[in-house]
């Protein structure tokens, strides 16, 4: 019997419509609009100037604290401008502007097709390295991965979890990126494992991507340590807390790290880009983005450099169909509706959605009937209904008495209700409010 995690959870229609297609690079855009916050923390601090050349993996900007990372050129050129610009929150923050010119890279950057496997580096070093490329989450979390691999006293890992479970409907940059880059992936889990000084890893793998098990199950045969473990497909089964639950069976605690379970979790492009970061000497500069919808011409899956502004992607898929009602950043679940479609594509860019219309129009909302369909579905074990309540009434402190700040905003809740409340709209709200009552406390 397949695992999964114990707690609520849904199996929304996948809709995987770019399954199976090869991963396209796409060429530099004349010009290309790199933020300054593309990860979770800290925003990195400039470190070039307008009219400054810059190469393609030259650094850009410098973390700007402990948690935050380095930024590097996606392209080689000239810096035009550092200004605000748009980006997928919706809000203007700074970034640099560069205007293309040819395509010269850093000569410390390993182009070659040429596979490394031997890693003699030391642990510190590897993560050094993996620092000083800017490489964060690539899942959508983009919490900055040498963080990650630096638990703080006290705590120890003894296993290293790889997401490879892309529960998100739609995506499947992670499924294409497995099936062309296996032997990658598996050469950067065992970097990880020198890393943390573990002797064990398991990639978990949802059971609707049988090709990625077959694949990876023959290389990892080769790899010490490593298992490939099919997972049964549930939504959101990709949640750090839900995949080591399913993994390990171990759950959790509210308010506590995922480390106190002794796991640490990365994404598989993670992994991917720790491979490239090591053994190839390349900064995180470019990721693989799904752009797709029932819709569109010709879903894809890209090689895309950040700041590529996403109407660039759209275009190569076939161009924006005359029935698009909303472009989503993400997936249909936790992705958010963006506000142009010249927003650049950032690290945490893995998927671009176009929705119909009649997709994009929300149904009217009804009172509550208290189905608890939203209880059952949650998979933190919380009350959505009843989050709600406390939002729209403000009463903070029993939002936070009921863990409004657990809610790891899946969607799931809204999905299933019947009346179509907006359940998740409120409880983020109240989440955001919530957790800066928490963060004053604490000062």
């Amino acid at each position: 019997m397949l695992k999964t995690f114990r707690i609520g959870g849904i199996h929304p229609p996948e809709n995987k419509l770019s399954a199976g297609k090869k991963i396209t690079a796409l060429a530099a855009p004349k010009q290309v609009i790199i933020p300054l916050s593309q990860h979770i923390g800290a925003p990195a601090q400039a470190v070039v100037k307008k009219g400054d050349v810059v190469k393609v993996g030259t650094l850009l900007a410098k973390a700007g604290g402990f948690v935050s990372a380095n930024i590097h050129s996606s392209v080689s050129g000239k810096v035009n401008k550092i200004d605000n610009a748009i980006d997928a929150s919706g809000y203007k923050r700074p970034a640099i502007f560069i205007d293309v010119e040819g395509d010269e890279w850093e000569e410390s950057i390993d182009r070659s097709e040429t596979i490394i496997k031997e890693c003699n580096l030391s642990s510190k070093e590897i993560i050094d390295k993996i620092s000083e490329a800017g490489v964060v989450g690539m899942g959508g979390a983009t919490f900055p991965t040498h963080v990650k691999l630096l638990p703080p006293p006290g705590s120890k890992a003894d296993v290293v979890i790889v997401n490879a479970v892309e529960c998100e409907p739609y995506l499947t940059s992670d499924h294409s990126l497995m099936l062309e880059k296996g032997e990658e992936i598996l050469i950067g889990l065992t970097i990880l494992m020198k890393a943390v000084n573990v002797s064990k890893a398991v990639i978990g793998i949802e059971n609707n991507k049988p090709d990625a098990i077959s694949h990876l199950t023959k290389l990892a045969s080769q790899y010490k340590g490593i298992e490939i473990m099919p997972l049964k497909v549930q939504y959101p089964q990709g949640g750090e807390k839900q995949l080591i639950d399913a993994v390990i069976g171990k759950q959790v605690k509210s308010g506590a790290l995922p480390i106190s379970t002794g796991a640490i979790v990365q994404n598989v492009g993670t992994v991917y880009a720790v491979y490239e970061a090591v053994q190839k000497n390349k900064p995180l500069f470019e990721r693989i983005v799904t752009v797709t919808g029932k819709a569109l011409k010709s879903p894809s899956n890209f090689l895309v450099r950040m700041g590529t502004p996403i109407s660039v992607l759209i275009e190569a898929a076939g161009g924006v169909p005359e029935n698009t009602g909303k472009i989503i950043g993400g997936g249909p679940m936790m992705g958010k509706a963006l506000i142009s479609a010249e927003v650049p594509v950032c690290k945490g860019s893995s998927g671009i959605l176009l929705l119909t219309k009649e997709e994009s129009v929300r149904k009217p909302m009804h009172d509550c009937i208290r189905c608890a369909k939203c209880v059952n579905a949650c998979p933190m074990g919380l009350n959505p209904a009843f989050l709600m309540k406390a939002t729209v009434f403000k009463n903070w402190e029993m939002a936070e008495s009921e863990h409004i700040q657990d809610c790891i905003e899946c969607g799931s809740c809204s999905f299933t209700c019947p009346a179509n409340r907006p359940l998740l709209d409120n409880i983020r709200v109240g989440k955001g409010k919530v957790m800066g009552i928490i963060r004053a406390r604490k000062s």
